[in-house]
């Protein structure tokens, strides 16, 4: 490949997940591309299942990272929105096609032919290699700016945790000033869901099968109220008490008892991913006329919004900050649910470039 970038990162090389040493090419900077270098990536529990290919579909090696943030090194000659120096993000994608209706429409996460930031194919044929390395090569299009005054360690996570929560939110009309909104787990989105919500004024409940982080979830993050969903007398006493939830959960768990706090018309949106069928008593929604919605992560609008917003109001990600040699504890640990709520790796401090493999 003509004037390729060598790069260095961490690698999957079979289903066992376990990461270490890759030594490989990025492309060569386009008119169109910024070039950045990673000073912090996050961890997302969709890394953890794709180097362990728990959804079949992961293309070996994998270098997996999409919350990725960082500082602008090199720009094409048509790129007008970043230059040198400046402070950016990359998320959950690096391509589209930016014709399609949903591209035209600011979602080109829905767009059929979105490339993901990693174990994807890129427009050239080559696979997309994610932030759990040194350098990006990326399309100014899919690059956000992070205001001054965001940390980059916390604001890592935004980027694909934020913006999964925040777009919805926005979309199905969760933030408004006043009205009630119930976050369903209290991890990595659900931290940030109930975060999201008091600032655009909401009372906001989480709602959890752990009692043990109602201190937590009210003390620490301000939520207003704590639900035990495994409570029966916990849930027949918030019926029809709430405008909307979001349902971060990534497990099978039951939808009916949810559904039966929303208020008639209300609207619960699932940005979880279980990785089995939920049951669906389709009277839960027929009986109060209520909705059932899905969401994956957002837009290049809403994400640049949603990161100005976190920085107008001093939202950040409550992180671990970890080394790069660390990545394969963490992995574990984010399996047993043992992180309060987001690994971030220190990627300019920890990766080391000595004795990579390039295989």
């Amino acid at each position: 490949m003509a004037n390729a970038l060598p790069a260095f990162g961490w690698a999957a090389r079979d289903a066992s997940g376990v990461l270490s040493p890759f030594n490989f090419t990025r492309r060569s900077k386009k008119d169109d591309d910024v070039t950045l270098k990673i000073l912090y990536c996050g961890i997302c529990h969709t890394d953890l299942h794709t180097i362990k290919n728990e959804w079949g579909n992961a293309m070996y090696p994998v270098v997996p990272g999409h919350e990725a943030v960082g500082v602008v090194t090199d720009v094409g000659c048509n790129v007008h929105k970043f230059k040198v120096g400046e402070k950016v993000g990359v998320g959950f994608m690096v391509g589209s096609c930016l014709s399609c209706d949903s591209c035209k429409q600011d979602f080109e996460n829905y767009c059929d032919k979105m490339i993901t930031t990693c174990n994807g194919i890129y427009h050239d044929g080559l696979t997309t290699y994610g932030g759990f390395s040194d350098i990006l090569v990326v399309n100014e299009h899919f690059v956000v700016r992070i205001p001054e005054n965001l940390p980059l360690d916390k604001a890592a996570p935004l980027f694909c945790a934020g913006v999964t929560v925040y777009s919805p939110m926005k979309y199905f009309g969760l933030n408004e000033p006043g009205k009630h909104l119930g976050v369903v787990g209290l991890g990595g989105l659900g931290h940030v869901a109930v975060k999201f919500g008091k600032a655009f004024g909401m009372k906001v409940t989480v709602i959890s099968t752990s009692p043990k982080k109602e201190k937590e979830a009210i003390e620490h993050l301000g939520a207003d109220s704590f639900l035990v969903s495994r409570d029966p007398d916990h849930i027949q006493a918030a019926r029809g008490t709430m405008d909307g939830i979001i349902d971060t959960v990534s497990a099978f768990h039951p939808i009916a008892p949810l559904l039966s706090l929303l208020k008639a018309t209300g609207k619960m949106i699932m940005v979880g991913a279980p990785n089995k069928p939920l049951e669906l008593p389709t009277s839960s929604l027929i009986q109060g006329g209520k909705i059932l919605a899905g969401s994956c992560v957002g837009g290049m609008k809403d994400t640049q919004e949603m990161i100005e917003f976190a920085a107008k109001h001093g939202i950040t990600a409550e992180v671990e900050v970890i080394g790069m040699d660390y990545v394969n504890t963490a992995m574990e640990r984010l399996a047993a649910g043992d992180v309060k709520y987001r690994f971030v790796i220190d990627v300019a401090n920890t990766l080391n470039s000595s004795g990579g493999s390039s295989t």
